[in-house]
């Protein structure tokens, strides 16, 4: 009982048009609930999450670290976005409520853990009119007990102790870094300093690398990512709409994984010229594309993250098939080149290499490849546009406060996981590309692991080839014929 009587907030957080309780019913109400027992189940990777911690404690000795979870962020009004902690919270943890607060506390030469999580409020008023944290309104919460058996942390503590937590943590003036960006109240709380920078840059470059567990998920997103293309394909058939396409793929992704990576891009004929064409509000017609690049995100929050440009009437057109196998040959030789020791841009320079010169024997590229790919010219990008890579793994664009020198600018590593996407576009009002291309747009995007073997396509069940796609299109409908 002390647990969610200790966890009553000063305000519940309301809404506008909610009414004001008499005391009778806040009696009422508070009285002759059952108490559940304590579940004592474990986090299965909470040994893997503890030594991520310990590792984080030895780079920063004596220091306390602040790891916010981060907040839900309005969509509307008084309504939310559905809450996903943020990605170093769940790092080290391995995932987290709404408002929770990892710190590491410096316990001689290590760190304890402290663990911040909304308590169980049934018995309080808080239970039926808070509606971030009330849980009537958003069902039972872990609680402090199953939350520090759980994860594994060394304490736990009700979210309502963090303020006074906090203010006395500035106060003594220990030596305090904290993650910000994910939670307004944390950062109030700290002036600003080069020092928090560092904890996210050091966060960053730790997940550069994953080990097999994360791998593993990787694989699973991707095998699930295939499950949900294959439903996108079915309905591809009679779908009218990229909306219809963009349901498809979320369907399967909350059905068998926790939801989709990132927006999911639907681009249909001159929309595949829109590099982050989210809209999905318009039309599929015969005999056009539809670039998708879409990705799964795993309970875990690994996620995939995968194109593929498929032809909406099954087959390519004789210039959709141009453009698409310039594409494949460059992806090709941008995954080849994914192995430990070469530069994190290897796949870039390989892959644009081979579009340029393709764009060089369409015609569309009057120059030699050299002028072409000079660093003063980079008449490619006209219709290439974007880098071919990015790290992937709990973001769909992982590791961004990495040092240029750790990633753009580093060497490859086994056990990164990287994109290869390199694209053409030829936007339907471009005078230098002949009119039977224009409106064209092909990207093709697969997830390579970088081992000790060479590069390991996670996506690879999804076919690529133009023959390929080809016949998986084909045999789909067929068995729903």
């Amino acid at each position: 009982m002390s647990e969610r009587i200790a966890d009553v907030p000063a305000e519940p957080r309301t809404a506008s048009h909610d009414f004001e309780p008499p005391a009778a019913l806040v009696e009422f109400m508070t009285g002759n609930w059952i108490d559940r027992p304590v579940e004592r189940a474990v986090h299965p990777e909470s040994n893997r999450f503890a030594q991520r911690r310990e590792a984080l404690s030895k780079a920063y000795p004596g220091t306390y670290l602040v790891i916010p979870a981060g907040r839900e962020r309005v969509r509307a009004n008084d309504t939310s976005f559905r809450f996903r902690p943020s990605s170093d919270f769940a790092y080290l943890i391995g995932g987290g409520e709404t408002g929770a607060l990892l710190v590491l506390e410096p316990e001689g030469a290590a760190h304890r853990s402290l663990l911040f999580v909304p308590a169980h409020n049934r018995g309080t008023r808080e239970f039926f009119t808070d509606r971030v944290y009330g849980e009537l309104w958003v069902g039972r919460h872990r609680g402090v007990d199953e939350s520090r058996a759980y994860y594994g942390v060394d304490d736990c503590r009700p979210m309502h102790a963090v303020p006074e937590y906090l203010e006395q943590l500035d106060a003594a003036k220990y030596p305090v870094r904290v993650l910000r960006g994910h939670d307004d109240e944390v950062d109030r709380q700290f002036g600003a300093r080069d020092s928090d920078a560092e904890l996210a840059t050091y966060l960053s470059e730790a997940r550069l690398v994953k080990d097999e567990y994360e791998l593993e998920e990787l694989r699973k997103a991707c095998a699930i990512s295939k499950r949900a293309f294959e439903d996108v394909i079915r309905v591809m058939r009679t779908a009218t709409s990229e909306r219809a396409i963009e349901a498809a793929f979320w369907s399967r992704a909350r059905t068998d994984a926790n939801d989709v990576g990132y927006l999911t891009i639907a681009a249909a004929a001159e929309h595949a010229c829109t590099l982050h064409w989210t809209r999905n509000e318009g039309a599929l017609h015969p005999g056009a594309l539809l670039l998708l690049d879409a990705g799964v995100e795993c309970d875990s929050l690994y996620t995939a993250d995968i194109t593929r440009t498929l032809p909406i009437s099954g087959r390519y057109s004789g210039e959709q098939r141009a453009v698409y196998d310039l594409v494949w040959e460059a992806q090709r030789a941008g995954i080849e080149a994914a192995v430990a020791g070469n530069d994190f841009l290897e796949p870039h320079r390989r892959a644009v290499r081979v579009l340029a010169q393709g764009l060089i024997d369409l015609g569309i590229l009057k120059t030699s490849l050299d002028e072409a790919l000079d660093p003063d010219r980079l008449y490619h990008r006209r219709y290439t546009l974007h880098g071919v890579s990015h790290m992937l793994g709990l973001d769909v664009h992982d590791c961004a406060e990495a040092r240029s020198s750790e990633y753009r600018h580093g060497k490859l590593r086994e056990g990164m996981v990287l994109t290869v996407e390199p694209g053409c576009y030829f936007q339907p009002d471009d005078a230098t590309v002949p009119e039977r291309f224009r409106g064209i747009g092909v990207r093709i995007e697969d997830d390579i692991a970088v081992t000790g073997s060479g590069p390991e396509n996670l996506s690879a069940s999804l076919p690529s080839r133009g023959d390929d796609v080809e016949a998986w299109i084909a045999a789909l409908w067929e068995g729903d014929a």
